[in-house]
C-alpha cells in the first residue's frame, strides 16, 4: 500500500465527516454561494482544527479563490488542497540524524502510545539500515522496560535498562557508553510520562536533556513529543506544558485512524509551530509514517 492510500485509510473517519460537506460546499461554490465559506468553516472547527486555526486556513481559502478567479470544481479543489497543504507546512519534517550517534528523546503522558511509537519507529530505522538502541528511561512506571524490551526484540535492536524506581538520567547516561562501545547509529530514550507532580517530571527531563548535552555536545537531538489524536484540544494544552522544558523540535501524532477529528493536526502546526514529523494511522508496525503535509491534504480530500 502507497504513502497517499494508506494516509487515505487512516484518515477514513475524518474524511468520512468532511467529504460529503466539501463535495457539496465545492458545487455551491460554482454558482457563488458565499455561505459555502461558513459551512467550510464550521466542518474544520468540528474536526478540531481549532477557531482561530481555522480562521486563518478560511481567510486564505477565500483570498485565493477571489485572486485566481476559481471557478469550476478541479480548480476550487487544487486551490483548497494548496491551502490545506500550506497550513500543516511547518519547519523541517525530516529527522536530523546525521551524527553518530545521534539521539531521539521520547516525551509525553502516559497513555499516548509512547512505547509503540519508540517500537515502530526502531524497526523503521532498523529496516533503514541503522543500528539502534533504546534506553529505558521511563522508570518509574511499573513495566514500562519490560514493555520496551518487547519492542526492541520486535524491531532486532539493543536496549538498555535498569532497576524499576532507579534515575532515569543514570540509565541515560550508560546508555551513551553502550552506544559509543557498540557503533550505535541512533539512540532512543524513553522518559517517564507522568510523575507526582509537574514539576518534578520537567526536572527530570532537564537533568536527562544535560546528561546528553555534556556527553554528546556534537550530536544530533531530536526531542519528539507523542500526542493522542483522540484527546484532541487537550493534546495542544500537554504539548504547551512540555514546550517550556523540553526543548521542542516535532510531534508524533498517534491514533489519527481512530478519530474523526483529523483538523487537530491543522492547530498543531499552527499554534505551536512545530512538524509533525510522524503519524500513526493503525497498529501494524509499519503503521507508523512519516508526515507527508501534500499526501495528508489529499487524503482529506479525496
Amino acid at each position: 500500500m502507497g504513502l497517499l492510500e494508506k494516509m487515505k485509510s487512516g484518515l477514513a473517519k475524518t474524511r468520512k465527516q468532511m467529504t460529503a460537506s466539501i463535495n457539496t460546499m465545492i458545487a455551491d461554490l460554482t454558482e457563488e454561494n458565499e455561505e459555502v465559506f461558513d459551512e467550510l468553516e464550521e466542518m474544520l472547527i468540528l474536526s478540531d482544527a481549532g477557531i482561530e486555526t481555522t480562521e486563518r486556513i478560511i481567510y486564505r481559502f477565500r483570498w485565493d479563490v477571489r485572486e485566481k478567479g476559481c471557478r469550476g470544481e478541479e480548480q476550487l479543489r487544487s486551490t483548497l488542497t494548496d491551502v490545506l497543504t500550506e497550513a500543516v507546512t511547518v519547519g523541517d519534517a525530516e529527522l536530523q540524524l546525521d551524527s553518530k550517534p545521534a539521539v531521539i528523546l521520547v516525551v509525553g503522558v502516559n497513555g499516548v502510545g509512547k512505547t509503540t511509537t519508540i517500537g515502530k519507529l526502531a524497526a523503521r530505522l532498523t529496516a533503514e539500515g541503522k543500528k539502534v538502541l533504546l534506553c529505558a528511561g521511563d522508570t518509574f512506571r511499573a513495566a514500562a522496560a519490560e514493555q520496551l524490551t518487547v519492542w526492541a526484540e520486535r524491531a532486532g535492536c539493543d536496549i538498555v535498562r535498569h532497576e524499576e524506581g532507579s534515575d532515569p538520567a543514570a540509565v541515560v547516561f550508560d546508555s551513551i557508553a553502550a552506544a559509543r562501545a557498540r557503533s550505535t547509529d541512533v539512540i532512543i530514550v524513553d522518559t517517564a510520562g507522568r510523575l507526582h507532580n509537574k514539576q518534578n517530571l520537567m526536572n527530570e527531563l532537564s537533568k536527562i536533556r544535560r546528561v546528553i548535552d555534556r556527553e554528546l555536545p556534537e550530536s544530533c537531538v531530536e526531542c519528539l513529543m507523542v500526542l493522542d489524536a483522540t484527546t484532541g484540544q487537550n493534546g495542544l494544552i500537554q504539548a504547551k506544558q512540555f514546550m517550556e522544558s523540553a526543548n521542542l523540535t516535532g510531534i508524533v501524532l498517534t491514533k489519527l485512524d481512530g478519530t474523526a477529528k483529523g483538523g487537530i493536526v491543522f492547530a498543531i502546526t499552527d499554534q505551536l509551530k512545530l512538524p509533525v514529523k510522524f503519524v500513526g494511522v493503525g497498529e501494524g508496525i509499519d503503521d507508523l509514517m512519516p508526515f507527508d503535509p501534500r499526501a495528508f491534504s489529499e487524503a482529506l480530500l479525496s
